[in-house]
């Protein structure tokens, strides 16, 4: 059995559903590259406000209690069989609440939870809670679509690396994308993984005075931006990440998507920031229209974890800045 390093432990949120089914190998792949222990939790959703002691409502929960008790023992031990130091949690009350708890009082590295459907936020995995889960969270949230949802996405017939290998980065260099670029380095390094950076150009409108100096102002912004992704993907690489930059236009979420696409990405690392939700998230709402679209899992990062000894990648030295 492994054993974790300095302490690292990952979530798994489960229902017992097909979408959390789809989202175990990754739990279990992260666990074991990163040498992490795993905790897999389900919630007794039931509603605040009513008396668990009377005599139906009672009968409905021990009737969830051992269905979940069932199923969580199942998924130990598949994870005990991979050499993955597990522990199993059950909790009654709201899902995104409960979750965030469990991840708050164990310091979870990463919470990991499925999608199921294709209709957006509210068929992701524990209801309509998953948006609320993401906002709340103290630490990093990993959504992976069901088998279904990645096959009706991508071209490719290759299977899923579990761990991801390929990862994509969007970066605006905001702040929140680069905490979401540091911890994806920090993802890289244990599971031995490349990084694509991509900034997607703001489009231009021109109004009735367009001329010359507007399109040589254009040229120039694009050659800032690539010399700034350069020496970001420079940094990454003398660090033991490998990293290539992309620049492309159009819309930011269809740019994100193709791009993944395009280049067999394995997981997809967006920024966000806030606690009002996804409208807030980096490119205001894109990481929100990411999150229904994408094929290949999406790793959102709002409150990045890092141990004590970290050293961070990212120095401020090592960020560029406008000229």
């Amino acid at each position: 059995m492994s054993v974790p390093a300095a302490g690292l432990r990952i979530l798994l949120a489960t229902d017992g559903s097909h979408g959390s089914a789809t989202a175990e190998p990754y739990a279990y792949g992260l666990a074991d590259s990163w040498g992490a222990a795993l905790t897999v939790m389900s919630v007794l959703e039931f509603p605040p406000g009513m008396d668990p002691d009377y005599a139906v409502n009672r009968l409905y929960l021990d009737e969830l209690m051992q269905d979940v008790t069932t199923k969580l023992t199942d998924l130990k031990t598949r994870a005990v069989a991979l050499g993955i130091s597990v522990q199993s949690y059950v909790a009654t009350g709201i899902p995104s609440e409960e979750v965030s708890a469990v991840a708050q009082t164990q310091e979870a590295e990463l919470i990991v939870v499925g999608t199921r459907g294709k209709t957006g936020l509210e068929h992701i995995l524990l209801g309509s809670t998953a948006e609320r889960i993401i906002r709340m969270a103290p630490c990093p949230v990993l959504t992976v679509p069901t088998v279904q949802q990645r096959a009706e996405g991508s071209t490719s017939t290759e299977k899923p690396n579990i761990p991801p290998k390929r990862m994509l980065v969007p970066v605006d260099f905001s702040d929140c994308s680069l905490d979401a670029l540091e911890y994806g380095a920090l993802v890289a390094q244990r599971s031995q993984a490349s990084i694509t950076l991509l900034h997607v150009l703001e489009p231009v409108s021109y109004g009735l005075d367009f001329t010359l100096p507007r399109v040589t102002k254009r040229a120039h912004a694009r050659t800032e931006l690539t010399r700034r992704l350069s020496k970001l993907a420079s940094t990454l690489t003398s660090s033991g990440v490998p990293s290539d930059f992309a620049i492309s236009g159009g819309s930011a979420a269809d740019s994100i998507l193709d791009t993944a696409r395009s280049q067999l990405v394995d997981l997809i690392i967006m920024g966000t920031h806030g606690r009002r939700g996804l409208s807030h998230t980096l490119f205001g709402s894109v990481a929100e229209s990411v999150l229904r679209r994408s094929s290949c899992p999406v790793l959102t990062v709002r409150s990045p974890t890092f141990h004590p000894g970290h050293r961070r990648v990212l120095s401020s030295q090592s960020i560029p800045t406008n000229v």
